[in-house]
């Protein structure tokens, strides 16, 4: 699973398709980040942690397992994904297969990092230009993802990247784009405000095609998964972007706020039926005890997780890893 952004890739070049960053600086590298992730999923970890760990380190019994499944729900592993990992401990821990404190925290390691993993996890570049096309609900983050992915791109994978500032009702999202676009060093394509934002799509991916670029990321206006006329309208966009070029969008990528809890499941299910969404980027994790919402995603909607915001900072947002992700839930 992706840990370094050259995982998270599929690239022309095979060597960048393995392994990641190799050696002391590589491994120094994903330990950093291992310890901010830890730290930015404090809260989550702490509305786990007292009855986690007086459950994973007391007797083995009924009262266990309804604790550790209530502890769960409560941040927001979701009712399905939660009664599977519990039955299953329940079960090998009554045929003397698994014992309780470490043995049992390191079995629920597992457990929860199998439930993450979802689809594919990665992102093909390989098409001449990628399209990536950006969807959410507004206040999520979006034009900022899609910012810190383009300087990524850019920065760790050395590819040319454009941007297609399709928000065209929200004037600011265009100007904030546009500063992303600055900092990275890489062209954009605009639209008058108001104007449709079909045409400010189709703009991006003819200029990306005519210039060789090897990335173009189509930002589209933040709405409400409840809005009907809004999410046809999304429908309507990657229509657009299908008839400019044969197999685009290559990647939508909705973004999801984690402060919204289950609310995120259900804005994922109704995202994922107008705009074939095929991955998540969950932000604003350092913000939330309900961190678990990665998990409900991944296992009751089979949509992967592959990237992950903890933070401000470019270097915040990072590709998920579900062992590392478990790990910093669960362990001390």
């Amino acid at each position: 699973m992706p840990r370094e952004w050259s995982d998270l890739f599929i690239t022309d070049d095979a060597s960048s398709a393995e392994g990641g960053a190799e050696g002391s600086e590589g491994g120094e590298r994903r330990r950093g980040f291992f310890r901010r992730l830890r730290e930015n999923l404090s809260k989550t970890r702490q509305a786990l942690g007292s009855e986690i760990q007086a459950t994973l380190f007391g007797p083995l019994d009924e009262h266990t397992w309804e604790r550790l499944e209530e502890a769960l729900i409560m941040a927001d592993v979701g009712a399905t994904t939660t009664a599977s990992v519990v039955a299953t401990l329940e079960q090998e821990a009554s045929e003397g297969q698994l014992e309780g404190g470490e043995a049992l925290s390191e079995r629920l390691i597992e457990l929860l990092a199998e439930m993450a993993r979802s689809g594919e996890s990665r992102i093909d570049v390989r098409p001449k230009p990628t399209v990536i096309m950006a969807v959410g609900v507004n206040g999520t983050g979006k034009t900022t993802t899609i910012g810190k992915l383009a300087w990524h791109l850019h920065n760790e994978l050395g590819l040319s990247v454009m941007l297609g500032a399709a928000d065209t009702f929200r004037a600011a999202a265009t100007e904030q784009l546009e500063g992303w676009a600055q900092r990275v060093g890489c062209e954009i394509v605009t639209g008058t405000e108001g104007s449709d934002p079909g045409a400010v799509a189709f703009e991006t991916i003819a200029q990306a095609r005519q210039r060789g670029v090897d990335v173009a990321i189509v930002d589209t206006a933040g709405r409400l998964h409840t809005q009907d006329d809004l999410m046809a309208e999304l429908s309507k966009v990657r229509r657009v972007i299908a008839r400019q070029l044969e197999g685009a969008p290559h990647e939508t990528l909705l973004t999801i706020d984690a402060t919204t809890g289950q609310n995120g499941l259900l804005q994922a299910r109704l995202f994922a039926q107008a705009a074939e969404v095929t991955g998540v980027v969950l932000t604003k994790l350092d913000g939330t005890a309900r961190g678990g919402i990665a998990l409900a995603i991944a296992r009751e909607l089979g949509l992967p997780v592959k990237l992950i915001g903890v933070g401000e900072t470019v270097e915040d947002l990072r590709p998920f890893d579900p062992e590392d992700f478990a790990r910093a839930l669960i362990a001390e």
